[in-house]
């Protein structure tokens, strides 16, 4: 116990120390490190989280995530300030022979440094996509941290395979559905919701679930989507009741309101134009976009259903 608090204690002591002499949230992970009496204590090791990341959270913690040089307040986005970099360093060709070369001497972040930038810049160059996951593959079997190992391994397996095909993850399970509250749906729904669809565009819908005694207010205005619990509009453009029992299928996709306006579960009364353009605007969300570039989904992944 004494060894686990005296971890926790050093991170953040140290970690503030080095902030307050400059050390920034870009640098930190490559300037601090536990004292050699806790290096040499086997629970004081890595095994869950890590020094790099955990040292990081620390500034972000009190800091925040900027460093305070204006450089990076509003950085390029990857994809387009490695074409520049691949065009200074003189183009694919010398990039791969000098990623390599690093790679041999075993200076593998200054390899990820260079060959992640090339990937970034021609994410359909497999030669580059390969020698990055050899790099990847190389630091991941060096790191005692399974999360930090498993990150560095499964960006290896991206490069070279893309993201495996198959059923997307569903946490979507009946007992989920049953312990969500139906204000946290509504906020799902405000997340869903593509906001470019819906600009100029403006509703109020009463929501009622008698079974529960629930009632709310959803309103669309300036591309947003907000609720407010236990209240109604008294000019609402429609008004929507369904038992919070039945709703539960709608919200794990067992059904639709159509199909519970049909079973006479729900009942609209006012402007359905209001409800047909949030459904239009919904979005059905799938854990397959790339994390690495170049690792786009390949044909045969799923496609969740939009919530409602």
């Amino acid at each position: 116990m004494r060894t686990q608090r005296d971890v926790y204690a050093h991170l953040n002591n140290e970690v503030l120390h080095l902030a307050n002499q400059g050390v920034t949230i870009n640098e930190i992970h490559n300037v601090y490190s536990l004292p050699e009496s806790l290096k040499q204590n086997w629970a004081a090791h890595s095994y869950h989280g890590s020094e790099e990341h955990n040292s990081r959270a620390v500034i972000n913690r009190y800091l925040g995530y900027w460093d305070a040089n204006p450089a990076t307040l509003m950085p390029l986005s990857p994809a387009d300030s490695a074409p520049l970099y691949v065009e200074m360093m003189g183009g694919a060709g010398k990039i791969i022979p000098k990623g390599k070369e690093l790679y041999n001497k075993g200076e593998y972040f200054a390899a990820v440094e260079i060959l992640n930038k090339l990937v970034y810049a021609e994410p359909e160059n497999q030669k580059a996509k390969d020698l990055l996951a050899d790099v990847y593959e190389q630091i991941g079997y060096q790191k005692e941290s399974p999360s930090v190992r498993n990150s560095f391994l499964a960006a290896a397996y991206e490069l070279r395979n893309g993201l495996p095909p198959g059923e997307a993850v569903s946490s979507a399970s009946a007992d989920t559905i049953r312990g969500m509250s139906t204000e946290l749906w509504l906020d799902f729904l405000g997340i869903s919701m593509d906001s470019s669809k819906v600009g100029g565009q403006e509703f109020v819908i009463n929501l009622v679930t008698p079974d529960n005694k629930e009632k709310f207010i959803v309103e669309l205005s300036n591309s947003v989507l907000t609720n407010i619990k236990g209240e109604q509009a008294e000019k609402a453009d429609l008004t929507i009741t369904v038992d919070r029992k039945d709703l539960e299928k709608v919200m794990g996709a067992a059904a639709t309101f159509d199909s519970l306006i049909k079973e006479g579960k729900a009942t609209f009364e006012g402007d359905h134009k209001a409800f047909d353009v949030l459904r239009e605007a919904m979005v059905g969300f799938t854990p397959d976009f790339e994390m690495v570039p170049g690792a786009s989904p390949k044909k045969g992944t799923s496609q969740a259903k939009a919530p409602l």
